[in-house]
């Protein structure tokens, strides 16, 4: 035992990997993997906006990283418009087709939508926020936003561990069906796994994107591609017609925000779970860091505060599977939500001296997501969390379009009386949050950042944002620092799951430990989320500032600035 105990302490402490900060003047983008960073770096180089910049990354990450984003997925957005001196959120999330029929499923003997096969797909909804954002906001040509992720699939790129790890993790999760040949033809074209370097090419997906930047975004949803990719999916056994991706929009709304300590966060309103990292946010201020125990690059120092963040993340799970859904089917209640007396009830549920061992069994969503953000040499902000839910998410790949598709329908309860029951035409409750943090007295952004990590998302923006306001963090420390979350056992569980990422303080695992938390570890390695952040100092470009931008050194991300 002792042996283990050694094992895993060199294995945290090699774990303690810094973030490296640059700083520029003229544009910082940040995403997870460095050829998309690249790309939209050189997309702002040539004059872009920042959602000419957010659209090349975002398609270069749905090629080189397709095991977290794809145009078979939904997309969320934050943009902070200069210009206009507002921040607007882009709902570009999908819907379940119209043709799908909850009460079959639970008279097949199914008591959850399946996580592969054509069942959990909902109509992609990224390209869409892509032809909305660029229509509002675009400087350049969509072939020059698209000529990058263009180049990549059609010449090819370096297959690198991070993607080959997710295309055998892949393999042997999806079975032998029908609708699997497709994925294995294209990943796994010499049935057997990708050498790390080996070139991989994509020219059906690359044909895609070509003719998205020839004909426009919205062909996939209203012309002769949304033709074939209404067939593929039928092909596929999926209920899906071309009358859903026609029928398919985003919706602009505006942001949610909370005001923690003097600084106001912002993200996007439900469907997404973002309203629960502000939860979270108003159940924390109800309390403060022990006196003396700070934070730093090994976080914070004390159990004590890990502690409140773990418990205050039960109690909002449980809001989170009350509440959470789309809410043109249902009303969200996000005013109570948000409001100071029931952060006060929540927080006086807490006991800062134990753990809570029974919180309130909860439904889990499905995860596997990329976040990224610009800002360009105008100051305009975008804050993007772009996914496929699940890493290849449903599995069904068209090797026709080069199409693969999002599970994100899995997250939908067969209970026909639960908040976020399977409806056709229904969005089902997200994971996702885009964020922006607002200085007291100043206009414009401080930080855009998000993250990844399916359920524990909330957790993850939450210590980022109490290690930048109650620990004084700079961007690079807070993004680096070990993590600590809590989720639920199962598919449907009490929440009571403690993992740890890196090198935590002296004495706080067992301090935790001794709170009641039985608290497991993980490889620094993305598995408690991918954060990234970009600072707008003295107000960023607009202001005469200059900009700060750090990748989470837990991905293969760049963070990359002009």
């Amino acid at each position: 035992m002792a042996a283990a105990q050694r094992l895993v302490r060199q294995v945290a402490e090699a774990a303690l990997v810094p973030a490296r900060l640059v700083r520029g003047a003229r544009g910082a983008v940040v995403a997870p993997h460095h050829l998309a960073t690249a790309a939209g770096l050189a997309v702002l180089a040539a004059g872009g906006h920042a959602v000419d910049a957010a659209i090349a990354t975002n398609a270069v990450l749905g090629v080189v990283m397709p095991n977290g984003c794809g145009i078979g997925g939904d997309a969320f957005w934050l943009v902070w418009d200069e210009a206009a001196g507002e921040q607007v959120a882009l709902n570009g999330s999908g819907r379940a087709s119209l043709g799908i029929n909850p009460d079959g499923l639970r008279d097949a003997g199914l008591d959850r939508v399946p996580l592969r096969g054509p069942l959990p797909i909902t109509i992609p909804g990224a390209v869409r926020s892509w032809a909305d954002t660029h229509g509002r906001w675009g400087r350049l040509s969509r072939a020059a936003v698209l000529a990058a992720a263009i180049e990549h699939a059609d010449a090819g790129f370096p297959a690198w561990d991070g993607l080959i790890n997710a295309v055998e993790g892949t393999d042997q999760s999806i079975g032998h069906e029908p609708w699997t040949a497709g994925f294995r033809s294209v990943w796994r074209p010499n049935g057997r796994p990708w050498k790390p370097g080996e070139v991989i090419r994509l020219p059906a997906l690359a044909a895609t994107l070509r003719t998205l930047a020839d004909q426009g975004f919205d062909e996939y949803y209203d012309g002769d591609l949304a033709e074939r990719i209404a067939a593929g999916l039928a092909a596929a056994g999926g209920t899906h017609t071309f009358a859903d991706l026609h029928a398919h929009h985003s919706d602009w709304t505006t942001p949610l925000a909370t005001t923690y300590r003097g600084v106001r966060v912002t993200t996007h309103p439900p469907n997404s779970s973002g309203i629960h990292a502000l939860q979270m946010l108003n159940v924390l201020e109800q309390f403060s860091p022990a006196a003396g125990k700070g934070f730093g690059g090994r976080g914070w120092i004390d159990a004590s505060w890990p502690h409140l963040w773990l418990e205050a993340a039960k109690l909002v799970f449980a809001d989170r599977d009350a509440t959470l859904s789309d809410p043109a089917f249902r009303g969200i209640p996000t005013d109570w939500l948000l409001s100071a007396e029931h952060a006060r009830d929540l927080a006086a549920r807490i006991n800062p001296r134990r753990a809570d061992p029974v919180p309130t069994p909860v439904r889990t969503l499905v995860g596997g997501t990329i976040y990224l953000a610009v800002v360009d040499a105008d100051g305009n902000a975008v804050s993007l969390i772009q996914s496929n839910a699940a890493g290849f998410g449903s599995g069904v790949l068209d090797p026709v379009t080069g199409i693969h598709y999002q599970d994100r329908g899995a997250s939908f309860s067969l209970d026909a009386t639960h908040p976020n029951a399977l409806q056709p035409g229904r969005r089902t409750a997200h994971t996702l949050l885009p964020g922006m943090l607002f200085r007291e007295g100043s206009p414009r952004p401080w930080i855009v950042a998000g993250s990844m990590g399916g359920d524990i998302q909330p957790q993850i923006h939450v210590q980022l944002v109490s290690a930048l306001v109650d620990g004084g963090a700079d961007i690079a420390t807070a993004v680096a620092a070990p993590r600590i979350t809590v989720e639920p056992e199962g598919w449907l569980a009490p929440p009571t799951r403690v993992l740890a990422d890196g090198a935590l303080g002296d004495g706080v695992e067992a301090g935790l430990r001794a709170l009641g938390h039985k608290v497991g570890r993980v490889g620094f390695d993305g598995g408690l989320g991918h954060e990234h952040a970009i600072e707008l100092v003295d107000g960023g470009p607009a202001a005469g500032g200059t900009l700060a931008a750090v990748a989470d050194p837990r991905s293969a991300g760049l963070a990359a600035v002009r």
